[in-house]
């Protein structure tokens, strides 16, 4: 990561946070690992990078962004919330952090932080691959980046209480995007295998060297069979 001088944590199989250079070494003191958020507000889910230090235990485990957000502009007072300005919620930079009011989406005009968060992320979605994170993550070995999609089942109802009725959502196969489906059947399936989906032909063409190694045509349904599920 010499070029862009940042640095990467492995939360898991796939998943990676990015962290300025300088905060490397809290792997030291730290176990990192993902934690998937749900917002109750309809606004989709998120992956996000949870930590605890090693010496105390689970019981100490807090976001990331929110241990380095203290360690370095201390205390997030009540009725303000941590986001992350260009919508990747493992890009815990600390350029990348910003506080905002905590209040329900669309109550009240919005802050010029708040206003630059959505230009950003509008930017990032327009072409992911210009982003730091997308590029710290084509940097790593093929091997440590291994491609999967992550089913997230989602017991909410309309209003984001707990229902009995599970919601199905996929993450992105590629493995440098960041992106899960606000609503079901939103990403599009590989017409190969059935299986792999992605959020656009820009990640399915990214991804297709990696995934035709593992992708298999699946065979035709014949009447009565189930389709996969989308």
């Amino acid at each position: 990561m010499a070029e862009l001088r940042r640095a990467s944590c492995h939360l898991s199989r796939v998943k990676f946070s990015l962290l300025d250079e300088r905060d490397i070494n809290l792997v030291q003191q730290y176990a990192f690992e993902a934690r998937l958020e749900i917002d109750r507000n309809g606004n989709g889910a998120a992956v996000y990078a949870w930590c605890f230090d090693i010496n105390r235990g689970r019981s100490s485990g807090q976001f990331v962004h929110s241990m380095l957000w203290e360690r370095y502009c201390g205390g997030v007072a009540p009725g303000w919330r941590i986001i992350h300005m260009n919508g990747i919620t493992v890009d815990n930079r600390i350029e990348n952090l910003a506080l905002v009011p905590d209040r329900p989406r669309g109550q009240g005009p919005p802050t010029p932080v708040e206003l630059e968060a959505e230009r950003e992320t509008r930017e990032r979605d327009r072409d992911p691959a210009t982003s730091i994170y997308w590029r710290a993550m084509q940097q790593l070995p093929a091997d440590n980046v291994e491609s999967t999609s992550t089913i997230i089942r989602v017991p909410l109802d309309g209003i984001g209480d707990l229902s009995e009725d599970e919601c199905i959502y996929f993450e992105c196969r590629n493995p440098p995007c960041t992106r899960i489906e606000r609503e079901l059947r939103e990403f599009s399936i590989c017409g190969r295998c059935q299986t792999a989906r992605y959020c656009g032909t820009s990640c399915q063409q990214r991804d297709w060297p990696v995934h035709k190694k593992s992708c298999r045509e699946r065979k035709r349904f014949m009447l009565g069979e189930r389709p996969p599920e989308r």
